[in-house]
Formats: structure tokens, sequence, C-alpha cells
């Protein structure tokens, strides 16, 4: 009972700013009356309405997330899983290579600089509006932070576990798998939980100005329509999807990281 009694004071301590907000702004939208901010209990109403209003056997998603949200779910997932794959490869290469290192050091700090929406409408000319330019641009601004982290995580690998390696005569592929991977792996988790976030903007970016379907699409329709619940609906329904999204990632984290965590704690 008293252990239920604190995950529930937690709970309420992690929530109470957030209630608070939303009350505060059912209660002045409602008195301003304004017609660009309603009451957030309208708002969720229609957010209801819109994306959650299927049968029970589909888990309540109504046929207008499946058209908007799915796709913009599936080039979010496309992109990151193409930065992931890349970043982490080359990082791991560039960490442990000194010599290729500083022959890619001008490109990834030219890579760095350059803001990935100002690349899109170079994407729009060269692949075409369409769900290639949108994969294109999340995976090139998400594959920074996954690529920074790996050549990080790669370069920290303990000399006496290198050490050790070499006197077990490891092959080189047991050793990355077995020695390099799980050494650098907690810079690799906190890459690729930055590089999603940054997905999910890009995702956004590309869709408010160049796209036919997805939830920056219908956003940015809903405005174009003077649909204001609507286009708050879309928000929610953003904000929500990465909150999810971002709850998913860390339980994974954890569990790919349990040993860290359990390292850390006999190191203190």
């Amino acid at each position: 009972m008293r252990e239920l009694t604190a995950r529930a004071g937690a709970g309420l301590q992690r929530v109470w700013l957030v209630v608070a907000l939303l009350a505060i702004w059912q209660v002045a939208a409602s008195a301003a009356a304004s017609f660009y901010v309603p009451p957030v209990a309208d708002v969720l109403k229609r957010f209801s309405e819109l994306w959650l209003s299927g049968d029970p056997q589909r888990l309540f998603v109504s046929e207008q997330f499946v058209d908007e949200a799915l796709p913009s779910l599936a080039r979010l997932a496309a992109g990151w899983s193409t930065a992931a794959l890349v970043g982490i490869g080359l990082g791991l290469v560039l960490g442990r290579s000194e010599r290729a290192a500083a022959f890619f050091d001008p490109l990834v700090r030219f890579g760095i600089a350059v803001p990935p929406p100002a690349l899109l409408p170079f994407a729009i000319v060269l692949i075409g509006i369409g769900s290639g330019m949108s994969i294109f641009l999340i995976a090139f601004g998400t594959v920074w932070p996954i690529l920074l982290n790996t050549i990080d995580g790669a370069r920290r690998v303990d000399p006496l576990v290198e050490q050790t390696s070499r006197a077990l005569h490891l092959s080189r592929r047991r050793f990355v798998t077995s020695v390099l991977l799980p050494a650098a792996s907690p810079q690799i988790m906190a890459g690729v939980r930055v590089s999603l976030a940054t997905g999910l903007i890009l995702m956004i970016i590309s869709e408010l100005y160049a796209a036919t379907d997805g939830i920056g699409f219908v956003i940015v329709q809903a405005q174009r329509s003077f649909l204001v619940l609507d286009m708050w609906a879309g928000i929610v329904l953003l904000a929500l999807l990465g909150l999810v999204i971002n709850i998913i990632y860390v339980r994974i984290e954890r569990r790919v990281l349990h040993w860290h965590r359990g390292a850390r704690a006999i190191d203190r």
C-alpha cells in the first residue's frame, strides 16, 4: 500500500504542471473566446473525432489516422533507420581509424554545418514531392548525432580491454560484435535518442511544405481552410506521438544498456 501511494505521488508530481497549464488554457480560452485559440476541451473533442473514432478492434484508430499518420511514421522510420545504419557503420570506422577520420573530417564538419531544412528546395528539385524526399531529408538530418556519438564511443574503448582482446587473438568480427559495439553502445544510444527528436521535426517540416499526405499536410491544410480545431487536433496528435516514441525508446534503451547501468551502480 505504501509503495502504491509512493508511485501515485511520483506520477502526480510528474504531470501536475501539465494539468495546471491545460486548466489555465481552458479558462483563458473560454474567457477570451478567441477563434484561433479554442478551449482545450474542444480541441480534445475534435482530436478524438478525427484520430480516435475507429472500432475497438482497431484500437480506436480512425481511417484518417491510417491514411495520414501511418505514412508519416513510415517515412520517419525509413529515414531514421537509414541514418542509424550509416551513422553507426561509418562512425565505428572513423572512430577506430585516425587516417579515415582525418580524410572524412572536412566532409563531416561541412555536413553538420548545413541546416537540414535548407536542403528542402534541393530535395524537391532532385527527388520530387513525395515520400522519397521526406526520407532523404530525415536521413540527412538525423545521421550526424548518431555519427558523432558513435565516433566518440568507438574512441573510448578501455585500453585494457583492447589489450585483453589482442591477447585472446579475437578475430576482427568478434572484436567488433563482442567488444567495440558494447563498449560504444552508451554513446550510440544517446546519439540515436537525439536523432529521433530531430527526425520528428524534419518529418513535419517536409510535410508542411511539400507533401500530399501526412500529419504535417493535414495541419497546414486545416490552417489554410481556417479549420482551427482540426489544426490543433493535428498538433496534439504530433505531440502525443513524440511522447509515445520517446517512452518506447527509453524502455528499449534501458533493456539494451542494463549492463551499463549495473556497472555504473557498482562504480558508485
